[in-house]
């Protein structure tokens, strides 16, 4: 039977709250002062879960909070308050509070707060296994994986050519970059371009550079990435993209390795190795006539194919508990990935393949107090609900808000990212928080 204590001042609520909880079969210690709350807690007093008002006397529910966790780590503290603010929901979750919930509320809110805490405390032997990481995010070991690992160990020390093909989200900078680190030329710079950001008219000048006067607002002599990555590596992602104008500039300079920077007189010689990568079909797009023959050959010198991550789910444990790791440490967290949990994720098709399983983990990871089946299935739902171009985020709890917010510090990009919505929706979002 769980033992806990509640920190409430005003004598209604708390005889309330101490009747509903005592109905469910909680052993509730009552007090209604902060300092008979600290007076029990360091006294030696056994509480798993502690549940207290912010605003009760001289001090307040985040000196509970502090004084709870120095006792006990492990222990579970809810927060309660009407008069919330986001520097005490800040400060809350600096100092490891398990849920904050805003007055007036239903019982059932906190009753199911307190039974969250409680499965997140049970020690059901069902964490998933550890086990020693390596450094890169290249994480796989199943039968596709370790192929690509043999092409890399071949190709990397050459000069050759590479074309990198996956879907959105599978990994092919990574594979690129791990190509470039074991390479011959990984001291020298590694220059990625997304060639589908860059305006077609802008994509020449930016990577071959450009002389004073060229075009209009051509102050000054421009050095592009290629020249700018001399003895280097250019990561050209996206390469479909690019139009058939600089198909042929590109193919002349893969031939040649020479640059003419619009408007100069004369070429430059540059001494770079291209790694290309794509998410399309090029070569049924060059049957099509809308990439050039000549160009997909001279790319595809070496190809290299990521298989999406429905097709490699043997991955997905060791991929989950890398970014576990990566994002406990990241956020101070001590989230734990159980059984339950990667099952769920092994489940799941990840139709943005690595990219969204590390954002769902970190995702996790913040707002979670393990990962678990129920937690990963709650995630997914969220997540495929603000995958919809209207409602966005206007099902997500503030609270959630507030938490990405504290663990990114108040980075609103990242909170963007980690949330799944664009940031023009957290800032509208925000405005009507009155924040």
């Amino acid at each position: 039977m769980l033992k806990l204590l509640l920190v409430e001042d005003d004598p209604a609520l708390q005889f309330t709250i101490q009747t509903a909880l005592e109905a469910k079969g909680y052993l509730v210690d009552a007090v209604s002062t902060t300092g008979d709350a600290l007076e029990r807690l360091n006294a030696g007093e056994a509480y798993p879960v502690v549940v207290s008002d912010i605003y009760v006397d001289e001090r307040t529910g985040l000196d509970v909070l502090e004084a709870a966790r120095l006792r006990d780590p492990r222990c579970a503290v809810i927060l309660m308050t009407g008069r919330g603010t986001m520097e005490t929901v800040m400060a809350a979750t600096r100092g490891g509070v398990f849920d904050y919930i805003a007055k007036p509320f239903d019982l059932d809110v906190l009753t199911d707060a307190i039974e969250r805490a409680e499965a997140a405390l049970g020690d059901d032997g069902g964490e998933a296994e550890s086990e020693d990481m390596p450094e890169t995010e290249m994480i796989g070991n199943t039968a596709a994986m370790v192929d690509i690992y043999k092409v890399i160990a071949r190709v990397a020390p050459t000069d050759a050519t590479v074309i990198v093909e996956g879907e959105t989200g599978t990994g092919k900078e990574v594979v690129a970059r791990m190509i470039w680190r074991n390479s011959l030329r990984a001291a020298q710079p590694f220059s990625a371009v997304d060639c589908g950001a860059i305006a077609p008219s802008l994509l020449e000048s930016d990577l071959f550079g450009a002389v004073r006067g060229a075009y209009t607002g051509a102050d000054r002599d421009r050095t592009g990435v290629f020249e700018a990555a001399n003895r280097g590596t250019v990561f050209l992602d996206e390469i479909g993209d690019i139009d058939a104008n600089f198909q042929l500039a590109l193919l002349r300079f893969l031939e040649n390795h020479e640059i003419r920077p619009v408007g100069a007189s004369k070429p430059k010689d540059v001494d770079v190795r291209v790694i290309a990568a794509t998410n399309r079909d090029l070569q049924g797009m060059v049957e099509e006539k809308k990439f050039r023959e000549d160009l997909w050959y001279r790319l595809n010198t070496v190809r290299i194919s990521i298989p999406p991550l429905r097709e490699r789910r043997g991955d997905i444990p060791l991929l989950a508990r890398f970014f576990s790791n990566k994002y406990n440490a990241r956020y101070e967290r001590e989230v734990k990935l159980m059984d339950t949990g990667v099952r769920a994720l092994q489940d799941y098709t990840w139709p943005g393949n690595v990219r969204q399983l590390q954002h769902m983990i970190e995702r996790l990871v913040i707002l979670s107090e393990r990962i678990d089946g129920e937690n990963v299935l709650n995630a997914l739902t969220a997540m495929e609900s603000r995958d919809r171009p209207v409602e966005t985020l206007a099902d997500a709890a503030e609270d959630q808000i507030r938490k990405v917010l504290a663990a990114t510090g108040g980075n609103k990009s990242k909170a963007a990212q980690v949330l799944g919505i664009e940031r023009k929706t957290l800032y509208r979002r925000l405005e009507r928080m009155g924040l």
